[in-house]
């Protein structure tokens, strides 16, 4: 694994998940509540095994992790069984089915799970599913940032708005990302057909972030950082459809090696880290009103 994939990595295990699991407000299952508080010391054995040779000390290292990831996917049931949940006051009725804020939500406690897989499969020197190991390095970082952090902030601008486009956001990002993954096992067209799907949506979390939020930010600090985000935001994504358009027609696209320097390294420090930094400065700023996250 590459030092720049390596640091894209423990950003994403060390700063953005633990900063994205607490933005996550609503029904909160117990255990997502520990994962939160010790996912800094879970993550410490993956962030290790990135810097071992690939061995079975790297995999077992890296598993420890991955199990983390697992338990943190399992809340996603947890959750959504808590949504479901006829409330307490009688006659009350049953709660609606999840809002599309909720599905995004869902999905991104699911999918640092994927990511931990692939790193124990590449630690370990194996290609799993036939995935070669520079794919995988690759997977590990895609499903930190594209699969969880896009994820999350598309639940986030829609929890704000609630309008058709941040619906759509909300919804298209998690679509976009499992059609990405089964592309993986299907074709390089199907593959394409997921970026376009996430692109479509990731577009529609930068638009109202542009527009609603960096103009409605309480401070030039979270203004930047959701500036920042969005421009970002539109480049990277255009990254990603030359390259999966390339992979599909055999035009010329950019290799993985400077994919990972340019879409990968933008999504992780301009999209996902400051997206994150400003939903935590929007939240302290507003802690009870529409900027806040999912309410309980």
């Amino acid at each position: 694994m590459s030092v720049l994939v390596g640091l894209i990595v423990m950003l994403g295990m060390f700063v953005v998940v633990p900063a994205g699991l607490g933005l996550i407000d609503g029904p909160r299952p117990h255990g997502l509540r520990l994962l939160r508080r010790a996912w800094p010391l879970l993550a410490l054995p993956g962030a290790v095994a990135l810097w071992l040779p690939r061995s079975p000390t790297a995999a077992t290292l890296a598993a420890v992790y991955a199990l983390a990831t697992l338990a943190l996917a399992l809340c996603a049931p947890a959750r959504l069984v808590a949504h479901l949940r006829p409330p307490p006051a009688p006659g009350a009725g049953r709660r609606r089915a999840p809002a599309a804020s909720e599905v995004a939500v869902l999905t991104a406690l699911v999918t640092p799970s994927v990511a931990g897989l692939a790193l124990v499969a590449e630690r370990a020197g194996h290609e799993l599913l036939g995935f070669d190991l520079g794919i995988l390095a690759l997977t590990v970082p895609h499903f930190h940032f594209a699969g969880f952090a896009a994820a999350l902030v598309a639940g986030l601008v829609c929890r704000t708005s609630g309008s058709p486009a941040t619906r759509f956001a909300a919804l298209s990002v998690p679509l976009g990302t499992l059609l990405v993954l089964i592309g993986y096992f299907v074709d390089d067209w199907a593959e394409l057909a997921g970026a376009v799907v996430l692109t479509a949506g990731m577009w529609a979390v930068a638009l109202p972030t542009w527009r609603d939020l960096r103009t409605g930010a309480p401070d030039r600090v979270t203004r930047g950082l959701l500036a920042v985000s969005a421009v970002v935001l539109v480049a990277t994504m255009l990254l990603a459809l030359s390259w999966a358009l390339g992979e599909a027609t055999g035009l010329p696209h950019p290799n993985l090696t400077w994919m990972a320097a340019t879409h990968g390294l933008g999504n992780a420090l301009g999209f996902a880290l400051c997206s994150l930094l400003a939903w935590r400065r929007l939240r302290a700023a507003a802690p009870s009103k529409e900027t806040a996250p999912w309410p309980v």
